[in-house]
C-alpha cells in the first residue's frame, strides 16, 4: 500500500483536500465563461464523467459577471482562474467561488494582495498558489540559469510566505511544467519544505495520445511516491477526457478505484477470437457498473483462465467458441457469437451474489 505524505487539510467548499482525504479530480472548462449556458453544459458533462472540482477562466469583467449564475447552478464547486487583475479576484470571491487560482507575484501590489487574501478569509475560500515553468520570474531564471526544481520551489515558497505574512493558510500549491522529470523533482523538493496540499499535473502535456502518456508517467510517479492531494490531467482534448484519464491513473496506482477494470491480453498468432472488438464491447457494456471488479478478455482458451485467474470474471476465446471463467475457474463453454451475452448473464449473477452477501 502507498504511504501518502501527510499534508495539511484544507476546506474547499464541500471538499476536503489534503490530510489524507481522497485525491480530488479537477478539470477546467474551455468555454467562454461569459456564456453561462455553454459553461454549465460543460460542467454537467464533467460532473457526469466523475470530475469533483471545476475551474473556469475569469479574464474580464464579463466573465466575472457570469460567475454568480454559474456557481448557483453548477453541480460542482467552482474555482476561478485569475491573472493580474485583483478586482476580478475580488469579484470572483464575492460571487461565491470556493477557491482562487492566483500567482501572488502578478496580482498587484502588496496592498492589493492583502485585500484579496482578506476577502478570501471572509468568504472562507481557499487559494491555489500556482507556479508555472513557462512564467518563472526573471530574477530566478537569472539566478539559476534555467528553469530548475529549485527555482520553481523558491518561487512557490516566496508566494507562500507573502500570503502567510497576511495571516492566511488555507492554500494548495501547484508547480507546473511540461517536463515530467522537472515536475517530479519540484514536487519532491516542495514536500521537504512545506506541508500544504499539492495539486499535481503535467502542464501542456499534449494531445489525447501523447498527453495521456506524459500525464500518466508524471502524475503516476508522484502518486506512487505518496505525493499529490488533487490532480488535473491537461490535454488538448475535450475536458471530460481529462477526467477519464485521471480516473485511470488513480486506479492504476491503486490510490482510488472507480468501478470495474477490464484487462485484456495483446493479440498474437494464436488468437482465434475478435479480441479487440470484444475488449471494447465489454468495456462499453460494464461502463455503468460501480462495483470495483476486474474483468478479463483473453484471446487464448489454453492460457487465458490461468493468466487472468485474479479476474472476478473473464472471457477466453477459442475457435468458434469461448469460455466464461471466474477467478480462474471455467464456469461455461459458449458459442463465440453468444459470448458477450453469456458474460453479461454471468456478471448479473455475480452482482446479485454480492448484494446477497
Amino acid at each position: 500500500m502507498i504511504t501518502r505524505e501527510k499534508t495539511k487539510s484544507i476546506q474547499v467548499g464541500p471538499l476536503l483536500i489534503g490530510g489524507g482525504a481522497p485525491i480530488v479530480i479537477q478539470s477546467m472548462t474551455n468555454t467562454k465563461t461569459a456564456d453561462v449556458e455553454a459553461t454549465l453544459r460543460q460542467i454537467r458533462t464533467l460532473a457526469q464523467a466523475g470530475c469533483e472540482l471545476v475551474r473556469v477562466a475569469v479574464p474580464d469583467e464579463e466573465a466575472a459577471a457570469a460567475l454568480p449564475s454559474i456557481i448557483t447552478r453548477s453541480p460542482l464547486p467552482v474555482v476561478a482562474d485569475i491573472h493580474f487583475n485583483y478586482r476580478l479576484a475580488l469579484a470572483a470571491l464575492d460571487a461565491g467561488v470556493v477557491k482562487l487560482r492566483i500567482n501572488p507575484g502578478n496580482i498587484g501590489s502588496r496592498d492589493r494582495l492583502a485585500e484579496v487574501v482578506q476577502r478570501a478569509g471572509e468568504k472562507k475560500a481557499a487559494l491555489r498558489i500556482g507556479v508555472n515553468a513557462g512564467s518563472l520570474e526573471k530574477r530566478l531564471y537569472e539566478k539559476y540559469g534555467t528553469v530548475t526544481a529549485e527555482a520553481l520551489v523558491e518561487s512557490a515558497l516566496d508566494s507562500v510566505r507573502m500570503v502567510e505574512d497576511l495571516g492566511f493558510y488555507n492554500m494548495v500549491i501547484s508547480l507546473k511544467a511540461s517536463s515530467v522529470p522537472l515536475t517530479i523533482a519540484a514536487h519532491q523538493l516542495l514536500a521537504k519544505n512545506v506541508a500544504y496540499p499539492q495539486h499535481i499535473g503535467i502542464t501542456e502535456a499534449g494531445s489525447m495520445f501523447s498527453g495521456t502518456i506524459y500525464s500518466a508517467v508524471g502524475i503516476g510517479a508522484l502518486l506512487l511516491a505518496g505525493l499529490g492531494d488533487t490532480i488535473r490531467v491537461s490535454l488538448t482534448a475535450p475536458p471530460e477526457e481529462e477526467v477519464r484519464v485521471a480516473k485511470e491513473i488513480l486506479s492504476a496506482t491503486g490510490v482510488r478505484r472507480f468501478g470495474p477494470r477490464v484487462i485484456s491480453c495483446p493479440t498474437c498468432g494464436r488468437t482465434q477470437i475478435r479480441l479487440m472488438e470484444l475488449a471494447h464491447e465489454i468495456e462499453e457494456r460494464v461502463r455503468g457498473i460501480t462495483a470495483p471488479l476486474t474483468f478479463a478478455v483473453m484471446g487464448c482458451v489454453v492460457n487465458g483462465p490461468g493468466e487472468a485467474r485474479e479476474a472476478d470474471l473473464g472471457i477466453a476465446g477459442g475457435k468458434e467458441e469461448g469460455l466464461i471463467f471466474r477467478r480462474g475457474q471455467i464456469i461455461k463453454k459458449v458459442a463465440q457469437d453468444k459470448i458477450v451475452d453469456e458474460f453479461m448473464l454471468a456478471l448479473e449473477n455475480l452482482l446479485q451474489e454480492q448484494v446477497g452477501t
